[in-house]
């Protein structure tokens, strides 16, 4: 039996090993694909991981901050650290936009960005910048930015938020959003500021609004209105780290009971990045995943058909000489499983090599892998049934027929 798969396939190698080329392609998008999605769950962990908090305290009745906008007064901090549990509290806003290098610097393009505001120079605390690679903190109120390697800047480039230029000071490695986008660090009151930031007819327009208004065009109360414009006092979040042998989901309840915010647990903001925010995406891929492993399946079953309507006197041959049909079967379902193998070490070997040049992280698992391959070989098996049926059926007279 092994000896009659192997003769015929090195009697059509060249259609088997091209066929089995073609299928391994699509079964490296196949691989690629699931390992987008693997690399989207394991971009909102990076998130939550490298946020360095157990609890995420946000506007009430919100999904926030990362699936909803949430604003909080900077200074809700103050009043969370008095509660019992809570070790570390700090302010955060996060805003993803388009960041551009200065006009003089051609050394980097554009890049969508995920722009996080923390106070500087508190290295350890929730918010703050992990896996510095390269460079400092930022240890200034104004003006200095740390950037992510992805977002292709380095070291003392300078980039452009708004309408302020920042000095990149430190690099660091995977501190990315949930979408994929790089983390750029700017200090807190100029995250503040970008994030609510007028343009400048818009500010004019607003103050000469004001000044038409004759209950606050009084002396004094005009001038405090107009400055309260010019600042921002909200922050997107608290990132709350809490103290050891203390139970967050008991402390995420004394905040909610005490400050009226709504309090996420690790948990809980994981279920809302993954279940939620990317709950979509999810089910396209899937759906893209079921398709694939459908035409998957009718490559190998018309190519096996090909083979086998191609050797009908062959066969019938095989047959008048008394070769049992579960050995012409096995012949059959041999040549099918030999080209899923190609194919799934073609599509292997595609989905590591063009893995890292996608835009977007892609994760292999192994476990995928594994279950790829069990489902190849299952879908080969299937797709053979077709030609194992066309070719039990071939009368033995056809071998000395005309």
């Amino acid at each position: 039996m092994i000896s009659l798969a192997g003769r015929d396939i090195l009697h059509s190698w060249g259609k088997f090993v091209f066929t089995g080329i073609g299928l391994g392609l699509l079964i490296g998008v196949t691989l690629t694909m699931a390992g987008v999605y693997r690399g989207m769950v394991d971009d909102a962990k990076a998130l939550l991981d490298n946020s360095g908090a157990d609890l995420w305290v946000v506007q009430q009745d919100t999904l926030g901050p990362y699936a909803e906008p949430s604003s909080l007064y900077d200074d809700s901090y103050r009043g969370i650290l008095t509660l019992n549990g809570v070790e570390q509290a700090a302010n955060i806003t996060y805003l993803t936009m388009q960041v551009r290098p200065a006009k003089d610097q051609r050394t980097a393009k554009d890049v969508r960005a995920m722009v996080v505001g923390t106070p500087p120079g508190r290295s350890g605390e929730p918010g703050q910048p992990k896996h510095l690679i390269a460079g400092r903190h930022i240890t200034r109120n104004h003006y200095e930015a740390v950037a992510d390697l992805a977002s292709g800047f380095d070291l003392g480039d300078r980039i452009v938020i708004r309408r302020n230029e920042y000095r990149v000071v430190g690099l660091t490695r995977r501190m990315v959003s949930s979408g994929g986008d790089p983390m750029i660090f700017i200090p807190l009151q100029d995250a503040q500021e970008a994030q609510f930031l007028k343009d400048n007819d818009a500010i004019l327009r607003q103050r000469a609004r004001t000044a038409e208004n004759p209950t606050l065009n009084r002396p004094g109360v005009l001038d405090a209105v107009i400055a309260s414009q010019s600042v921002n006092p909200f922050v997107n979040a608290v990132l709350v780290r809490i103290k050891p042998g203390h139970d967050p989901e008991r402390v995420a309840e004394s905040i909610r009971r005490w400050k009226r915010l709504t309090v996420y647990t690790r948990i809980q903001m994981e279920d809302i990045l993954i279940a939620k925010l990317i709950a979509t995406s999810s089910r396209q891929i899937g759906m893209f995943l079921v398709i694939l492993a459908i035409v998957s399946a009718a490559i190998v079953a018309f190519i096996i058909y090909t083979l086998t309507m191609g050797k009908i006197r062959e066969i019938a041959v095989l047959k008048l000489i008394g070769t049992k049909n579960r050995t012409i079967s096995g012949m059959i379902l041999q040549q099918a499983i030999g080209l899923g193998l190609i194919g799934f070490v073609v599509g292997k070997v595609s989905a590591t090599l063009w893995a890292p040049i996608f835009p977007k992280y892609v994760l292999l698992e192994f476990g995928d892998a594994a279950r790829g391959f069990v489902a190849v070989i299952v879908i080969c098996v299937l797709a053979s049934i077709l030609a194992i049926r066309a070719a039990l059926k071939v009368d033995p007279a056809e071998a000395i027929s005309g």
